[in-house]
């Protein structure tokens, strides 16, 4: 997150979309975080975004159906899967691409310290479960069910 709001102030960004959660820790913070960091408003879980002057209406999913908000720019905006159907590239595409020089920034050259404040005290694995039973009627499994103090 703070490399990302680093290289937003750089390119004086005034907009930037994330996807709503990390794979790797499925943890939904480089959004926000990156939006608090920066002093932006935030919507989340998007699923349709529209421009309306100074302003973009995000609409996202809620238990209870659609939740439509607006929010100032610039702003940070995480993606729900609804928000765009990928492109895929074409071969072509694929060539010219591989031709583009990246830009290699180093944290250090956005001023940015990565160290982590973090510290893994601990892991547990989950509590080992006993196997299920297949049963092969209903009567049986409400037997089973009586046995166990289900019912």
């Amino acid at each position: 997150s703070k490399i990302l709001a680093a290289l937003a102030k750089k390119e004086e960004a005034s907009l930037i979309i994330l996807g709503k959660q990390a794979i790797d820790d499925d943890c939904n913070q480089t959004g926000q975080m990156t939006a608090a960091l920066l002093d932006w408003p935030q919507g989340t879980f998007a699923s349709e975004l529209a421009f309306e002057a100074d302003k973009l209406k995000v609409v996202r999913e809620i238990d209870g159906g659609l939740e439509t908000i607006k929010i100032k720019m610039p702003a940070v905006v995480t993606a729900d899967l609804r928000l765009n159907t990928p492109r895929y590239a074409t071969l072509p595409n694929i060539m010219k691409a591989k031709k583009k020089k990246i830009a290699m920034v180093k944290p250090a050259d956005l001023g940015v310290d990565v160290s982590s404040r973090l510290e893994v005290l601990k892991v547990d694995e989950p509590p080992t479960r006993q196997a299920g039973v297949k049963v092969e009627t209903v009567e049986d499994l409400v037997g089973k069910l009586k046995e166990a103090g289900r019912v």
